[in-house]
């Protein structure tokens, strides 16, 4: 059993930046394909970034492309969403997920295991 614990999230302005983490325990994220996606209320979870078991192919979302970067760190069994220039479009609840394989995917029902969830708000 893998338990993702997200942390990071607050309130900031437009323009600003925040990092998020997600530590794994259970497993070494180097045994998972992780990816960050994030909800507002009344609408579905969406994909933000992913990331491949070895860190080799990452995926972003157009809407942040050349704002946010996912990475790992596999000593710290952490992964990454630094997020940079943000907007308050990107106000939401950012969750971390893994799935125990080497593909990582977009799709939400792909994901075995996710995280409690962190509030990034951003005022405008």
């Amino acid at each position: 059993q893998v338990q993702l614990v997200e942390s990071g999230g607050g309130l900031v302005q437009t323009g600003d930046s925040l990092r998020l983490s997600c530590t794994a325990s259970g497993s070494i994220i180097s045994n998972l394909a992780m990816g960050w996606f994030r909800q507002t209320p009344g609408k579905g979870r969406e994909y933000v970034a992913t990331i491949n078991r070895f860190g080799g192919t990452i995926r972003y979302t157009d809407s942040v492309k050349g704002r946010f970067t996912i990475s790992r760190d596999t000593a710290k069994y952490t992964v990454y969403l630094q997020m940079h220039s943000l907007k308050p479009e990107d106000k939401a609840v950012y969750y971390c997920a893994a799935k125990a394989t080497f593909y990582s995917s977009a799709e939400v029902s792909a994901y075995d295991y996710w995280g409690q969830g962190t509030q990034v708000t951003v005022s405008s």
